[in-house]
C-alpha cells in the first residue's frame, strides 16, 4: 500500500517517491491506453476542456502546445479543426524538447499532471510556455473531501502520483497572478497576466 503526504501550503497530495514505477513499467502501462481519434467517447470527455477554452480563446487563429498528448493525441487534431497550430510533447511519446523552447497563446494538458513527479518544476515550465494574456486549460480529478480519499478510485493508478485540489489551484493562481476558473470536477483554465513573466 502506498503512502501519501500532504502539501500543508498549497494542499497537494503526493504519492511516496518510493513507490513510483520505473520509466519502463510507466510507458509499459500508458501503451494499454486506447485513446484514439476515432473514439467519440473519448472526444466527447476531451470536449469539457475544448469547449469552454475555445469560448475564452475567440474566433482568431492561435498556436498551442499538447503537454503530456500520450500515444494516441486526439486533443491537439481537435484544436487543430478549429483552426488552431498544435505542437505536441509527451516524455514518452513525442520527447521532442525543441517546442519546450517556444512560448505559446495556449497550453493544454489533459489527464498529464496527476502524473507529474516533480510537480513545482513541471507546473513553472507549463507556466514559462504560456505567452503573457495565453490560457494553460488542464484536466485533472480534483481532490475530493479528504475523508474521501482513502476509498477515492483515482490514485489506484499507480502513474497517478500528483494530486491537486481546488485549494491547490487556488493557492497557485494567486502565488502566480493567474485567473483561475474551476469547471465542475476536471476541468482548470487559468490565464496568465498580460505582462506575464515567466516563474524562474
Amino acid at each position: 500500500m502506498r503512502r501519501y503526504f500532504r502539501c500543508t501550503t498549497c494542499a497537494l497530495i503526493f504519492a511516496d517517491p518510493a513507490s513510483r514505477l520505473t520509466p519502463e513499467a510507466e510507458r509499459a502501462r500508458y501503451n494499454y491506453h486506447q485513446n484514439s481519434p476515432a473514439d467519440e467517447g473519448y472526444r466527447r470527455f476531451l470536449n469539457r476542456l475544448v469547449t469552454p477554452l475555445s469560448a475564452r480563446l475567440g474566433d482568431a487563429k492561435q498556436q498551442g502546445l499538447d503537454f503530456g498528448c500520450g500515444p494516441g493525441p486526439t486533443l491537439s487534431l481537435m484544436l487543430e479543426a478549429l483552426g488552431h497550430t498544435m505542437a505536441l510533447y509527451d516524455p514518452f511519446f513525442a520527447p521532442d524538447t525543441s517546442v519546450l523552447h517556444r512560448r505559446y497563446d495556449f497550453v493544454t494538458c489533459t489527464e498529464a499532471i496527476e502524473h507529474f513527479h516533480t510537480p513545482d518544476r513541471e507546473w513553472r515550465l507549463l507556466l514559462r510556455l504560456v505567452k503573457p494574456g495565453g490560457w494553460l486549460g488542464i484536466m485533472t480529478r480534483l481532490v475530493p473531501a479528504l475523508e474521501m480519499f482513502n476509498q477515492w478510485y483515482y490514485k489506484s493508478d499507480p502513474t497517478h502520483v500528483s494530486f491537486f485540489s481546488r485549494e491547490t489551484f487556488h493557492y497557485l493562481a494567486q502565488r502566480d497572478h493567474l485567473t483561475c476558473e474551476i469547471i465542475g470536477d476536471d476541468v482548470i483554465l487559468l490565464r496568465t497576466a498580460a505582462h506575464h513573466c515567466p516563474v524562474a
